[in-house]
């Protein structure tokens, strides 16, 4: 059971459970919506965060967030690399998040081995 009291923690919190994970992925995504993008890249991009927010705000079974994250990472490796920096750097990182949750390196998640 999580305590939803308290604030979203960032990338750097030390907190990083799979939950934590996948959201912190989420706004990631969710953070290139609004920034000049190729429109390929765009769509990519658009598709990986529809699947990630679902993956984010879904009461699912690890398992099943995992092949959502796994998707997400799929889609992710269709995208070019865009020219706008802070779209680039959102998109290193959601890609790092995918490997990190699938390779589970969750600290504090039961569910990774």
């Amino acid at each position: 059971m999580t305590d939803d009291s308290s604030p979203a923690p960032s990338d750097s919190d030390a907190s990083t459970s799979l939950e934590d994970r996948t959201r912190s992925l989420s706004r990631h995504l969710e953070a290139t919506a609004e920034l000049p993008l190729e429109r390929a890249t765009s769509r990519w991009l658009g598709e990986a965060e529809a699947v990630a927010r679902d993956a984010a705000t879904s009461d699912l079974e690890a398992d099943i967030v995992r092949e959502r994250v796994e998707t997400v990472s799929d889609l992710l490796s269709e995208a070019d690399e865009p020219a706008h920096d802070e779209a680039r750097e959102h998109l290193e990182a959601a890609r790092r998040l995918c490997t990190e949750i699938l390779e589970g390196n969750e600290r504090g998640d039961p569910t990774s081995s």
